[in-house]
Parts: C-alpha cells; sequence; structure tokens
C-alpha cells in the first residue's frame, strides 16, 4: 500500500432529537413494539399529506451553522424507489438545493475536512431478514418495522479529504461530539441514530485524479468503519495490481467475516427519478432567525480544545486534551484554573486517572478536585498518595485532606528529604560518583532508593530537584 493513497469520503446519516417524526405527528422514540408508531402520513396512504416538523428545521440550520456551512434556502424532493421498508415507495428527501452547503470540520489533528452538503429527509423503516445470516438473499423470510419511518434525518456529506482508516475513524468521532453539543441528536450508532456510509476509493501516490469508488454499507461503529475502510482499499489495490478495474458499486461490511461483498450496482441520481414534493412548500430561513440558533450553540470541542491547550500550555491535539473534551470533563480545568490551581496537572490527572473511571465522575465535587490539586502542586501529597486519593474521591466523594489523614499521608519536611538522600548517597558512593561524572540514567537509581528509604512519603518531583542541585552544587 505504501505507494498508493486512499482517498474516502463519508456519508453520515444522523436521526434528529425531535418529539415527532418529519412529517407527522407519531412519537420520534427508539424501540417499542413494531408498528405502534405509525399513521396514515408516515405509511403513505392516499389522502395524507405531509406537515413539516419545524424543530427539524431548526436542528438542521444548527448543524449547518456548528459545520461552518451556508444556510440557505431549499425545496424538498421525491427521490422514488422501490425497497419493502419504505411504505410509501419514495422518500422525501432534498437533491439539489440542501439547506447546508460548502462547509468544513476541523480534526483534533487541525486537519480540515470539507462538507460538501447537509440535507434534511426522512427515514426508512428496518427491515430484519431471518435466517441465512440476515442478508436477504439467504433470508427464509422477511420482517418490516415501520416505526422508524418519518423519523427527521440529516445526511452530511463530506468531501473527499480523507487519507485513512484513523482519519476517517477522527472525522465521525469529531462530528459525533458537535452533533451531542449542539443537541441535535444523542449519536448513538448502537441504536441507528447516526449511520455511516464510506465511499472509498485508491489512486497512485501522487495522483491528483480520483480513482473508481465504492459505497461501503452496515458498518455500526467506529471499529467497524476503520476495518471496512481498510479492507476495501486493499482489495481496490490487490484488483489494480493483478489487472482488474475497480467497478462503482455497493458493497456491503460484513463484521464477523471482515470483508466487503457486492450489494449491487452504484445508483445515480437518473435511477431516483427526482422531481419537487408537491405538497411541501421551499424552506427559506429568515437571516435574524439563523442568528439566534446561532447564539444558542454552546461552544464546540474543537474551540474547547483550544481552551483547555491554552489553560494547560498543551497542544490541541494532544492526547490529553482531547480525551478531556470527548469526555466532557473540560469544566474541571476551567474551575482549577479559575481557583489558581495547575491546569496543567489538572488536565493530566483527568487524562488519565479520571478517564479510566470516568463513570464515577459524578462524585467528584469541583470544590474537592481543586483542593487536591493544590495539596499535590504544594508538596503536601506525592504523585502515588495524590492518584489514591483521587481514587477514593471518584468511588464516593469526601474532603482530600481526611482521606489523605486516615491513609497516613503527609508531607515531608525539606530536612528530612535532604537527611534520606544522605543516607542514600552514603550507601552507595560509586553509584553516586558515575550519576557526579554524568551518567543521567542513575537518577532513577536514587530515586527509587529514596522513595524506599522514605516508606513511598518522597514528593518525587521534589526528589528529583534536590538531585539535580547537589550535582550542581559538586560541579567544578
Amino acid at each position: 500500500m505504501s505507494s498508493w493513497e486512499t482517498v474516502i469520503g463519508l456519508e453520515v446519516h444522523v436521526e434528529l432529537r425531535t418529539e415527532t417524526k418529519m412529517f407527522c405527528s407519531c412519537p420520534n422514540r427508539f424501540g417499542g413494539e413494531p408498528n405502534t408508531h405509525v399513521c396514515p402520513v408516515c405509511l403513505g396512504l392516499p389522502g395524507s399529506l405531509p406537515v413539516l416538523n419545524s424543530r427539524a428545521v431548526e436542528h438542521a440550520a444548527a448543524i449547518g451553522l456548528a459545520l461552518h456551512c451556508r444556510v440557505q434556502r431549499s425545496i424538498f424532493h421525491r427521490k422514488n424507489y422501490f425497497y419493502p421498508d419504505m411504505p410509501k415507495d419514495y422518500q422525501i428527501s432534498q437533491y439539489d438545493l440542501p439547506i447546508d452547503a460548502d462547509g468544513w470540520l476541523e480534526l483534533p489533528s487541525g486537519k480540515r475536512v470539507g462538507i460538501e452538503r447537509a440535507h434534511l429527509e426522512e427515514d426508512t423503516g428496518k427491515s430484519t431478514h431471518v435466517g441465512g445470516g440476515g442478508r436477504i438473499h439467504d433470508a427464509d423470510h422477511s420482517l418490516v418495522d415501520f416505526n422508524r419511518a418519518g423519523v427527521p434525518l440529516v445526511e452530511i456529506v463530506s468531501r473527499p479529504d480523507l487519507r485513512s482508516a484513523e482519519e476517517a475513524r477522527s472525522y465521525v468521532e469529531e462530528l459525533r461530539g458537535i452533533l451531542v453539543a449542539a443537541g441535535v441528536s444523542d449519536g448513538k450508532m448502537e441504536e441507528g441514530s447516526m449511520r455511516v456510509d464510506a465511499n472509498v476509493s485508491v489512486r497512485p501516490l501522487g495522483s491528483g485524479s480520483l480513482g473508481t469508488r465504492c459505497e461501503i454499507k452496515n458498518m455500526n461503529s467506529l471499529r467497524s468503519l476503520g476495518r471496512a475502510v481498510e479492507h476495501e482499499a486493499a482489495r481496490q489495490v490487490r484488483l489494480i495490481e493483478e489487472g482488474g478495474t475497480v467497478t462503482q458499486e455497493t458493497r456491503h461490511w460484513n463484521e464477523d467475516e471482515g470483508r466487503t461483498s457486492s450489494m449491487r450496482s452504484k445508483e445515480e441520481a437518473y435511477d431516483y427519478r427526482y422531481f419537487p414534493e408537491p405538497d411541501l412548500v421551499a424552506v427559506d430561513p429568515d437571516p435574524d432567525w439563523l442568528e439566534t440558533v446561532r447564539a444558542a450553540l454552546p461552544p464546540m470541542p474543537a474551540d474547547r480544545r483550544r481552551t483547555v491547550a491554552a489553560a494547560a500550555g498543551m497542544e490541541p491535539g494532544s492526547d490529553a486534551v482531547v480525551t478531556v473534551v470527548r469526555l466532557g470533563l473540560d469544566g474541571y480545568v476551567e474551575a482549577a484554573r479559575s481557583a489558581g490551581a495547575d491546569a496543567n496537572l489538572a488536565v493530566r490527572r483527568l487524562a488519565n486517572e479520571v478517564a479510566a473511571d470516568s463513570g464515577s465522575v459524578g462524585n467528584l465535587e469541583v470544590g474537592s478536585w481543586v483542593a487536591l490539586l493544590a495539596m499535590e502542586s504544594e508538596g503536601k501529597l506525592t504523585t502515588a498518595q495524590a492518584r489514591t486519593v483521587l481514587k477514593e474521591l471518584l468511588a464516593a466523594g469526601g474532603d482530600p485532606a481526611e482521606i489523605a489523614a486516615a491513609h497516613g499521608f503527609e508531607a515531608l519536611d525539606e530536612d528530612v528529604l535532604a537527611g534520606a538522600l544522605d543516607e542514600v548517597i552514603s550507601a552507595d558512593p560509586e553509584a553516586w560518583a558515575r550519576y557526579l561524572a554524568g551518567e543521567d540514567k542513575l537518577q532513577g537509581l536514587f530515586i527509587g532508593r529514596l522513595k524506599a528509604a522514605t516508606g513511598g512519603k518522597a514528593d518525587l518531583a521534589a526528589a528529583s530537584g534536590l538531585l539535580r542541585a547537589r550535582r550542581a552544587a559538586a560541579s567544578p
């Protein structure tokens, strides 16, 4: 693959968080007994007429603004095709005039990925193929649940700017963070409220032209997305190198087998026989209304990463900063900064100890959190002791000073630490001479012995500083 470049564009279908469906008053709710959240409108019965859900339009506009798109006048079309889970035999969607166009999304790496468009449409029902591994061509029979039919969707189409499976996963994770922050979707891939199709092609490294793409469906997790993209890119390269030709088609991802397989030839726009939906008027957002929607948006993940990074003196794309923002822990960084505590230490503790037990973060009161940071920063607790106290705060809350006292944690006086270092040096004068001569790796040896000599109470940062000071004083 080293002489080939993978080119990826993603289509993400997002179910919107509304009380009712796109064009009727049926509840928009996951689950329920099959075919109970239905009515003549979402079943497409004769004489029924659609009524547009205004909250769905507001959510679509919020998505466009959060993705730096142009939110514009749009119209609905009928997208005609037959499939058992489409009760009307057409889908109300937007075609050449989508509500959102020409935007971008910033990955944690700093790379910008273009957004081609984001348009409103209604979801389909759900088919369940019984027997034969869940595929329609092997099934004994199929069942259809129309509860999902008519649920409001926004389809977000990226430009082909992604170059690896890792970038594709990062894009979807970032997009999910934006959607959840904006309050327009819960982003639950496991419940189908966020579904991803990947258009994958390959080209010789350095080429400016695009190869023939294949669309991959049936990826219901970030892991599946990454595996499917890697497999499909390798399949296409192997096919070309063997003298074959990639055919534009839609392919199915089989998670168990770890491979894609052909589903059908790729449809073109004319296959759907689009025409304007005669029962709906155009959507033409008022500029003042759009500003109201914009003002209601909270800070997006990229902005929050920059804020956390600035407070902690880190890079916005660093793993620690990304983890803190992804888990929604940046409020604890701001609390530390506002109280004058070490924000860098706060980020490191949050990205490691707190992230490992993020389900218990509700027990961590802000006051206790800031007090613990201060105790560690001031040398009243060693790193190991602070981690122990933090673990108990996450488990049951409490006062960090009381927890530390209960464990017998106490800070070592500088004189006590210096005396312990004298004993460690006296016990191995040969190693000390080598350390003075420039063997820096021996610092770890002395730190470990100093920690043991003090029963684990030595502050490692203070001990390191004392060692360096002793060596500097001994230098000619």
